[in-house]
């Protein structure tokens, strides 16, 4: 039973079901509960790591950066065994992405945050997404690593631009106009994070 992977009841049967249904599916679906639980989850991410850190800024939001991104959410959906519990429209053909994953756990944090308060949400964020291990947690995910530092030092816009190389892809990641880091990988994922990885040394390590 899903709830039982959730460690949470829910009293509103209705708020579950949105929060698990598609797009494609429905108009009564997951998106607006997916906007307030982004809210939510960033705010008791840092809530959390505020409290029980004592890292400076930078640090906290790198933490904060990895326990809120669509990879790690993405994660703790698979870990709870969610898939089979996705309501989705024929034209997915039965395929949960990774972006879906982590809307739907944002999605899942809004119901809960609805049907029983903060405090519920705050428990089911702090243990189904174990933020009480970040001292111990790896954080590989260069490109939300960057996109926060960034945002947290400079005002610019940030893009990435990536092609077909030789071999692989070439990722090359502006701030304005301006060419800061290029990266390789055999996919545009790896590229990417590879180019990310290459410009947070440069602008934040060197």
């Amino acid at each position: 039973m899903i709830e039982q992977k959730l460690d949470f009841k829910f009293s509103d049967k209705t708020l579950l079901t949105r929060a698990l249904t598609h797009p494609s599916k429905s108009k009564d679906n997951y998106q607006r509960l997916e906007f307030l639980g982004d809210s939510i989850l960033n705010f008791l991410a840092g809530e959390y790591l505020f409290k029980h850190s004592d890292k400076h800024e930078g640090d906290l939001t790198v933490l904060r950066a990895h326990y809120v991104s669509e990879e790690h959410l993405a994660k703790c959906f698979d870990e709870m065994q969610l898939g089979e519990d996705v309501i989705l429209g024929n034209s997915l053909k039965g395929k949960v992405t990774t972006a879906i994953k982590g809307d739907i756990i944002e999605a899942i944090i809004a119901g809960i945050y609805l049907d029983a308060g903060l405090e519920s949400a705050r428990k089911f964020v702090v243990g189904k997404l174990h933020i009480a291990d970040f001292e111990t947690a790896e954080d590989d995910n260069f490109k939300s690593q960057l996109q926060e530092l960034v945002q947290a030092n400079f005002k610019c816009a940030m893009k990435y631009e990536t092609t077909k190389a030789e071999v692989g892809f070439q990722a090359k990641f502006f701030m304005d106009e301006d060419l800061i880091a290029t990266g390789y990988g055999a996919d545009k994922t790896k590229a990417e994070q590879n180019c990310a990885y290459v410009a947070i040394k440069k602008l934040f390590e060197e």
